[in-house]
C-alpha cells in the first residue's frame, strides 16, 4: 500500500497543496492570498512553500507589479502528482483498506 507523503502531511503545507489542487493546473495564488487562506504569518509560510519548492511540488515566481514585490505559488505537475496520490492513501485508511 501506499504511504503517506511527509512532506505533504504537515498540516500547513497540506492546505498549502490542497488550495493550489483546487486550481486549474497553470494557475497560481499570491503570496497574500494563500496566507489568508492558511492564516499562516509570513515567516512561517515562506518556510513552508520553500520546503515545498525544493521538493519540487510548487513553483516561485517573484515579479514586481508596479513598485511593489508580488510572489505567486503553482503547484507543479509533480506536486499535483503527489497531492493525489497522498490523498488516495487518506481516502483508502478511511475504507479501512490500510492498516
Amino acid at each position: 500500500m501506499a504511504e503517506l507523503d511527509e512532506i505533504i502531511h504537515q498540516p500547513l503545507r497540506l492546505k498549502i497543496m490542497a488550495a493550489l489542487n483546487a486550481l486549474p493546473a497553470a494557475a497560481g495564488l499570491e503570496f497574500s492570498r494563500l496566507k489568508k487562506l492558511t492564516g499562516a504569518t509570513d515567516g512561517n509560510l515562506g518556510a513552508h512553500i520553500e520546503t515545498l519548492a525544493k521538493a519540487g511540488y510548487v513553483s516561485v515566481d517573484k515579479a514586481f507589479v508596479g513598485k511593489k514585490p508580488q510572489t505567486t505559488v503553482t503547484a507543479t505537475a509533480a506536486g499535483r502528482g503527489a497531492f493525489a496520490r497522498h490523498v488516495a492513501t487518506l481516502q483508502e485508511i478511511i475504507a479501512g483498506k490500510q492498516v
